[in-house]
């Protein structure tokens, strides 16, 4: 099979362009789509050109939906020890979670913010591709068992490393846990506080028109190729404001041009100065 042929008839027929994802990777999870729907090729693209349905849930597959709650525990204390000057100082603040997936990591992040008194003063924002993740991220339930341990591990890595002299953390404050049932579902006024919309980071358009003090990322760009990379790296240069941070996933890392514009600290990546680009 042409892939670039496929991805080309996929660019002109759906809202999806999936050009510049890398190329193994998508080659990859295209011929896992053709294997799972026991699809011929004529029949994949009969599909693609004429079953919305059907395009909805090959984005999900291509796409990378893994997460958990409070996923690599190490980073929040981190993240947090080098941003909390910073926020506390402010009125308000922006968050902005670019490939959200489902959410655990929006709501992860919303229960530290509550702990240490700064919720009210963010506002938070949750973008993803798939529709179905956008829908999840709004539900907020989740497999119980399927977090049960992240939750655990997070609770040893806060008694280590005690944030803002926070050592634990009552999660039924935030949580309504039913383990008969293996649900966890965050609770209404977390919710009910997230601005959640279907967005594809190919798109040069950023969704919103805010300015953001905090860009997390995590876990998506590693599956794109060098030139899409560079587009995106542009985009959050331009939506952070002076001094605002970029988080990656423990994988990612800026090379070259883009290195020369955020300090690194840790898991935290600074805008060092100001500048202007254009879109391409």
């Amino acid at each position: 099979m042409d892939f670039k042929h496929y991805l080309q008839v996929l660019k002109e027929n759906t809202p999806y362009d999936f050009s510049n994802y890398s190329d193994n990777s998508i080659k990859r999870r295209l011929q896992k789509v053709i294997a799972d729907n026991d699809l011929t090729i004529d029949e994949l693209l009969e599909k693609t050109q004429n079953d919305k349905g059907f395009i909805e849930r090959l984005v999900e597959d291509i796409t990378v939906n893994t997460t958990e709650l409070f996923r690599d525990p190490e980073l929040w204390p981190a993240f947090y020890e080098k941003l909390l000057p910073m926020l506390k100082g402010k009125k308000t603040f922006n968050i902005w979670h670019a490939g959200c997936s489902s959410g655990m990591e929006v709501y992860s992040n919303m229960i530290l913010l509550n702990e240490l008194g700064l919720l009210e003063k963010a506002r938070i924002f949750a973008t993803d591709i798939s529709a179905n993740m956008v829908r999840q991220c709004k539900n907020g339930s989740y497999r119980y068992g399927f977090n049960k341990m992240q939750l655990t591990d997070f609770k040893a890595v806060l008694r280590k490393y005690p944030l803002n002299g926070i050592s634990a953390i009552d999660f039924s404050k935030y949580f309504e846990i039913d383990e008969a049932s293996d649900r966890i579902t965050v609770k209404e006024f977390l919710r009910e506080k997230v601005d959640v919309r279907q967005h594809d980071l190919v798109q040069s358009n950023p969704p919103f028109y805010h300015k953001f003090d905090i860009i997390f990322c995590r876990n998506v760009l590693i599956y794109f190729n060098a030139n899409l990379q560079s587009k995106v790296y542009q985009m959050f240069h331009k939506q952070l404001y002076p001094k605002g941070a970029m988080i990656l996933g423990n994988h990612e890392s800026l090379t070259g041009f883009y290195n020369t514009k955020f300090n690194k600290n840790g898991p935290v990546y600074t805008k060092s100065n100001s500048f202007h680009f254009k879109y391409h």
